[in-house]
């Protein structure tokens, strides 16, 4: 399975690209989502682009299992090949008219993410990577950012209001003081700006495993690390930390701080 990496990968690009289509035509319309038993926001672009890729993936992989953020797990349970779906990563920004939302699709194969796609419609912008194969990022190599300090560093974080809701507005504050910028409107976004080298630290404490389908390769491809909150490498531990191996240490430290009685 894990020769076939390259078609997996080239299968990504073109299904989160023809997803990603799909949602241009309701993007800035005035389209109102509808709020799930969960407190978050659906759309029917939503619905109709994980339909699309689902579609796509049956035919193409039809003994894949898919794990979706709309349409939940199909599929065969005891396949080695695991799709990790979410439509439209960025509800929220896609509802309001802000260009940074992002199709997510990662391959995970026997336990480990190895294929993952990043596509912001909006943008045009395309971030795709494999095991060995690197990071690509709109057909160039990409490249985890060279700073070693983090007074030097700039953070990403997607709502800052989930730092005290998830137990861990100490470490936000922590890691906050010790760098030069904090920017929001993160969600997917933040994580590939640190694959790309335009931040050094995104942080989530909360993400849901097809928030993070796709980054594991993406940042180890490209250099960094894509985990938990402890340096383990993880889509499962319900948040998510993408940084540099130079600046990982000094991230951890502070939030091993941060839980200190």
């Amino acid at each position: 399975m894990r020769e076939n990496l390259s078609a997996y990968l080239e299968f990504a690009a073109e299904t989160a690209f023809l997803a990603g289509r799909l949602t241009l035509g309701y993007f800035q319309t005035g389209l109102r989502p509808t709020m799930k038993a969960d407190d978050t926001p659906v759309t029917v672009a939503d619905r109709q682009a994980e339909a699309l890729i689902r579609q796509r993936i049956e035919q193409h992989y039809p003994d894949h299992a898919i794990v979706g953020e709309e349409y939940g797990v199909t599929g065969r349970a005891d396949s080695p090949c695991r799709w990790y779906v979410d439509p439209i990563d960025g509800t929220k920004s896609f509802t309001r008219g802000v260009p940074l939302y992002a199709v997510l699709l990662g391959l995970e194969i026997e336990g480990e993410v190895e294929v993952g796609a990043v596509y912001f419609p909006a943008l045009d912008d395309m971030l795709v990577a494999a095991s060995g194969l690197g990071c690509w990022w709109n057909g160039r190599r990409a490249r985890v950012s060279q700073v070693t300090r983090l007074a030097e560093a700039t953070v990403a974080f997607t709502d800052i209001r989930g730092f005290e809701a998830h137990g861990r507005a100490k470490a936000w504050q922590r890691i906050m003081t010790a760098t030069r910028f904090q920017a929001g409107w993160g969600d997917a976004y933040g994580h590939a700006l640190v694959a790309t080298g335009r931040v050094e630290i995104m942080l989530d404490p909360i993400m849901s495993d097809w928030d993070c389908g796709p980054f594991p390769p993406i940042l180890r491809e490209a250099g960094g690390y894509f985990g938990d909150w402890s340096g383990n490498p993880t889509i499962h531990a319900q948040e998510a930390l993408s940084t540099t191996y130079k600046l990982l240490p000094q991230v951890l430290n502070l939030i091993e701080a941060s839980e200190t009685p």
